[in-house]
């Protein structure tokens, strides 16, 4: 059996998109009305920007070891300048600690030494659009945004720092929550699930409900591909990604260049999944993603323009 709901981006009563009736019956009765209900209007806007067409949130990692980009930015000079090859983004999501599978922590003050010169870099270079800041600590969260973000990216979903869930409410700014497991170091060791799209739904439920009982106002939704998943998880996971809307929320994807699109694609390095990326965001745009975090900004705009084309109808 299949649900049809209207699509979150596309609407307008006669388009609708299908999704999974036996997964998302497994949530509980309150949570699947609560779902039905999420699909019958956009989410509120983010800093701004309307959820009513897909997003592009290009991502500058100003790390020495990210899995794909590690070391391409290492001055305040060259995030400007990356920055502004990415015109078409929506958003720029900023990163000074790399969350790769078997990544290390990195120190408080050594995150903030990398992402708070490059925000304020960005801000003196004149370049206003929303920022992001990728980061799990209050601490590196509260640098950037004194020094001009706007938006707060937690891959733990307030969950490694019990601090950061309090300063998001006190400056009154959105939040990404995302679905984890464990920790960089460890994640990808044997990760497990009866069911991953249930599970991740009912983990980004909880952690929402958490985050607006500790006062968050605005928030996103990530279902996590590539941390604590399998190949088969992640593709499990973008088969029934229309079933996230059922939080009523803006959902982000970030798929761009992970190992699983190598694997099915053949391109053992990351540079090279340019073209999978791509294919993913499309099928995220076409399943209702409002935001799709990739490292490949034109290609991407370009291909959501003609996807746009021919989906939407023009004057």
């Amino acid at each position: 059996m299949a649900w049809t709901v209207p699509h979150p981006i596309l609407g307008r009563g006669a388009d609708t998109l299908p999704l999974a009736g036996s997964r998302f019956v497994r949530i509980d009765g309150d949570r699947t009305k609560r779902g039905l209900d999420g699909f019958t209007a956009l989410p509120a806007p983010i800093c701004g920007l309307s959820m009513d067409c897909p997003r592009i949130m290009g991502i500058l990692n100003v790390t020495p070891d990210s899995f794909s980009d590690g070391g391409d930015l290492a001055s305040v000079q060259q995030a400007v300048a990356r920055a502004r090859l990415m015109g078409a983004a929506d958003i720029l999501d900023i990163g000074g600690e790399s969350t790769r599978p078997g990544a290390q922590t990195v120190t408080v003050a050594e995150e903030i030494a990398r992402v708070a010169p490059a925000i304020r870099g960005l801000r003196a270079a004149g370049i206003t659009k929303p920022i992001s800041i990728d980061t799990r600590k209050a601490a590196v969260a509260e640098a950037a945004l004194d020094a001009g973000a706007d938006i707060v990216n937690d891959v733990t979903a307030f969950r490694y720092d019990p601090e950061m869930a309090d300063l998001v409410a006190e400056r009154g700014v959105p939040a990404c929550l995302m679905h984890s497991k464990g920790d960089p170091a460890t994640m990808q060791d044997n990760p497990t699930y009866v069911d991953v799209v249930a599970e991740v739904m009912d983990h980004l439920a909880e952690r929402v409900d958490f985050a607006r009982s500790r006062g968050v106002g605005q928030l996103i939704v990530d279902p996590g591909i590539g941390f604590a998943k399998t190949q088969a998880h992640n593709l499990d996971l973008l088969r029934q990604l229309s079933v996230l809307h059922g939080l009523g929320l803006p959902v982000l994807l970030g798929a761009s260049r992970k190992k699983f699109i190598g694997a099915i694609g053949g391109a053992a390095e990351a540079r090279d999944r340019m073209a999978g990326s791509v294919a993913v965001a499309l099928h995220g745009a076409a399943m209702g993603a409002q935001i799709l975090r990739v490292h490949d900004v034109a290609k991407t705009a370009q291909a959501l323009a003609l996807w746009k084309a021919m989906q939407f109808a023009t004057e």
